[in-house]
């Protein structure tokens, strides 16, 4: 197989499109429909591409791969024809949309793939790779034939009304597909609560609220009522809006829709506000969260500097993860410290936390100060001497709240210990923060998503979710997104970044060190230069 980098809906390069003509005796000029027709071939087409062999799919969903030379893997989705043999396909109705009538070579080509690694040596096998997404020339539904669905999970993020919007405004505009519910309330809404039309006048200005208009919330997935509802609604396409557990769910909705047997496309569009899904270069909203939390940052630093011995504390998301904190911590520039669940802190003794604010406080007058909600946890559970471990419905562990705990703490030091009067001002804008609508950045990101999830299942395409690996959308198979979380990898160059920006101590012995560089890896290949922005 060979790879081409393209943007989704892009225009091959043009030494792509040199390569092809070389190899097809200059077909793209002479009789040029009918050779780009076979080069844009999609699996069992019957127009002159044949499907690659794979590993077949077992009960336990086995993975697809696909070996090349050098060694080129492929980690492949599953599709319709999998399971369901001889499917009918359509020509795509793109070839007569006028909106793209100028686009050439739109489709994208069977055999493009996305590598997950580019920082490579000369002597590095090609790795790792992911289907691109984008539409293919020939689809597995007919446009009345279809009936989407589609479901918000979790917790709030920006963003969420947009990929909405952009997934039934795709459906009609590019497919002319009319039948797309809305499942209200999360899982649970497909066996408990009635269903909602959506049509593009209907979700015409959604993008511009926050929140969801379908509801959400955790829990509630019970897969045989969830597929019993699906069979009996004769929904065809389902898409699921949701984070890691969320995508866990989707991921066993798959399964029993393969085991049924049922012409059934399950596609994930991955969320999570904390920025922490593997694979994917970032996922939506956390552009939209780190803009505002650098405006909660603002009016701390604000406060700080209007008192003497002004301290501003703001406790910012980040369950695991301190992408959030970290991010908006070297966009503000006016933070003296950052907190995060990945690097160890303590408070007390010669270079802790105390200390330094101490020196701080002396040189400057003031300091602000960024905690994740995930840091330092265990200090607070030994210190309110709970080790209860009490989850939510998703199963995510409750966390307690590090920011009061830690505020309490400083003030108990500076007022007991040193007899020192400060002026602590502690922030919380956990929930203003996820319930803001996305910003120009994450909407045309959202958009993209959502046109790229059903570009996939228009194609046949299942039990996937979408995104950008390494600035190119891909489809992606459920358990890689699945196996893992990301973390800030605080032995590379993006946290040495924050510890050049705001001179805080690292708070890591040598030994704290070594065990943190072992095993890690960066979340995305561009970490590797540490170029990349998140």
């Amino acid at each position: 197989m060979r790879s081409v980098s393209a943007g989704v809906g892009g225009a091959i390069a043009p030494a792509a499109a040199a390569a092809f003509k070389s190899r097809h005796g200059g077909a793209e000029a002479d009789g040029g429909d009918h050779a780009l027709k076979k080069k844009f071939a999609c699996p069992n087409s019957g127009n002159g591409f044949s499907k690659l062999p794979t590993m077949g799919l077992e009960s336990n969903s086995k993975p697809k791969i696909v070996t090349g030379e050098f060694g080129y893997t492929l980690e492949d989705v599953p599709h319709l024809s999998d399971y369901i043999p001889h499917l009918p396909t359509y020509p795509n109705p793109l070839q007569d949309n006028l909106a793209y009538s100028a686009v050439r070579q739109y489709f994208v080509d069977y055999d493009d793939t996305v590598a997950q690694k580019v920082v490579v040596h000369k002597d590095t096998a090609r790795g790792v790779h992911f289907r691109r997404a984008g539409p293919c020339q020939r689809v597995y539904f007919e446009s009345d034939d279809v009936h989407a669905c589609i479901v918000t999970c979790g917790g709030l993020c920006p963003g969420l009304n947009t990929v909405i919007r952009e997934i039934v405004c795709g459906l009609n505009y590019m497919y002319g597909v009319k039948s797309v519910l809305g499942i209200d309330g999360g899982y649970r809404g497909f066996y408990s609560k009635n269903t909602r039309s959506l049509t593009p006048k209907g979700v015409n200005d959604i993008h511009k609220r926050g929140g969801t208009v379908l509801g959400t919330s955790r829990g509630g997935h019970d897969t045989k009522k969830i597929v019993d509802s699906i069979q009996d609604r004769g929904i065809n396409q389902v898409y699921i809006i949701g984070g890691d557990g969320t995508q866990k769910g989707a991921a066993v909705i798959f399964e029993e829709v393969r085991r049924r047997g049922l012409k059934v496309s399950v596609a994930g569009i991955p969320k999570t506000i904390d920025n922490d899904i593997p694979v994917i270069d970032k996922s939506f909203g956390f552009d939209s969260a780190v803009e505002e939390a650098e405006r909660a940052i603002n009016a701390a630093h604000v406060e700080a500097t209007s008192f003497e011995n002004g301290i501003g504390l703001v406790k910012l998301m980040g369950r695991y993860s301190g992408f959030i904190a970290m991010y908006a911590t070297l966009a503000s520039r006016d933070v003296d410290c950052c907190l995060i669940p990945e690097s160890p802190f303590y408070l007390e003794g010669p270079g802790g936390l105390f200390e330094y604010i101490d020196k701080r406080l002396k040189e400057h007058g003031h300091m602000v100060i960024v905690i994740a909600e995930g840091a330092g946890q265990e200090m607070l559970s030994e210190s309110l001497r709970s080790t209860a471990q009490q989850a939510d419905a998703s199963g995510n562990k409750l966390l307690q709240d590090v920011g009061l705990w830690i505020s309490q703490r400083i003030k108990d030091h500076f007022s007991k210990e040193r007899k020192m009067t400060i002026n602590l001002k502690y922030i919380d804008p956990t929930y203003m923060i996820r319930a803001i609508p996305s910003n120009a950045s994450d909407n045309v990101y959202c958009t993209l998503l959502a046109q790229s999830a059903v570009h996939g299942a228009m194609a046949g395409y299942t039990g996937f979710t979408v995104g950008p690996v390494n600035g190119r959308h891909a489809y992606i198979p459920f358990h890689r997104i699945n196996e893992k979380q990301n973390n800030v990898v605080i032995t590379d160059r993006m946290w040495a970044r924050l510890l050049s920006s705001t001179n805080q101590p690292s708070f890591l012995s040598t030994k704290d060190i070594i065990e943190a560089s072992k095993g890690e890896e960066p979340p995305t290949a561009l970490l590797d230069d540490g170029e990349e922005t998140k």
